[in-house]
């Protein structure tokens, strides 16, 4: 007995599951090359991009922020709270403002490459880092 006679559904489950997942691929390369442009604009290396957990910190430091908000992702809901504020942070090290912390916030995937190949240029201070 073949597969597609128990489960008729198979192909309508795969086409679409495929496109998804070719979509979640395509958009995790453009944010991880758009991050590495991103932090080498802020004098990080461009390789931290694609290391995790280590991208967070370096994403902390560009936004100006101390090194312990990567502590406070842990607590639930307070989680959001900080994200929000890093995420603000970032906007202003590059001289965006509120709008584009909301738009960081729904669609990184897109303002992240802005940012790394945008126009933006880095005005951040990173010595709240070590704080």
């Amino acid at each position: 007995m073949e597969l597609s006679e128990t489960f008729p559904f198979w192909p309508f489950i795969l086409a679409l599951i495929v496109p998804i997942i070719i979509f979640a691929i395509m958009t995790a390369i453009i944010e991880i090359v758009g991050a590495w442009f991103m932090f080498e604009k802020a004098g990080e290396p461009g390789w931290a991009a694609i290391i995790p957990i280590y991208n967070y910190l370096i994403g902390i430091k560009i936004a100006g922020k101390p090194w312990w908000y990567f502590l406070l992702m842990f607590i639930p809901v307070v989680n959001l709270v900080i994200y929000i504020i890093i995420l603000h942070g970032l906007s202003k090290s590059f001289g965006k403002g509120a709008g584009f912390t909301v738009g960081l916030f729904f669609f990184r995937f897109i303002f992240i490459p802005i940012l790394g190949f945008g126009s933006a240029v880095y005005s951040g201070d990173k010595s709240n880092f070590g704080a």
